[in-house]
């Protein structure tokens, strides 16, 4: 009796960063305080809409966070969160006035007028 052997192609990252984003990412890693191993993206609920994009230092892996390499270090995304961000591209954006990431979410059905909360 043959068994067939079954290779699973690797899963694509629920959120995909541009390379301004790792940038970022590689930036944040470079003036991390001692003991953070990444940087990890969350949606707690708050503001006018739901759900805010929330991005922090992690000190330790959960075991359900999704984890992907980047050039600049380890990002996570909060298990509880993958499924509002499937789909996401996240970039870091720098102008006279203002920088932050921004998200391009597919899942997101509205956002406040501030920009700052979404719902799905």
């Amino acid at each position: 009796m043959t068994t067939a052997k079954t290779t699973r192609r690797p899963m694509p990252a629920a959120v995909i960063l541009t390379p301004a984003a790792e940038a970022r990412v590689a930036k944040l890693m470079a003036e991390a305080p001692d003991g953070a191993i990444g940087v990890k993206l969350s949606t707690p609920r708050r503001g006018c809409s739901g759900l805010a994009y929330s991005v922090d230092y992690v000190t330790e892996a959960a075991a359900f966070d999704e984890k992907i390499e980047t050039s600049g270090g380890l990002f996570f995304i909060d298990a509880g969160s993958v499924l509002y961000l499937i789909g996401s591209t996240m970039d870091w954006v720098e102008d006279d006035f203002a920088a932050g990431f921004t998200f391009e979410n597919p899942n997101a059905k509205g956002s406040c007028g501030c920009g700052e909360s979404f719902t799905v």
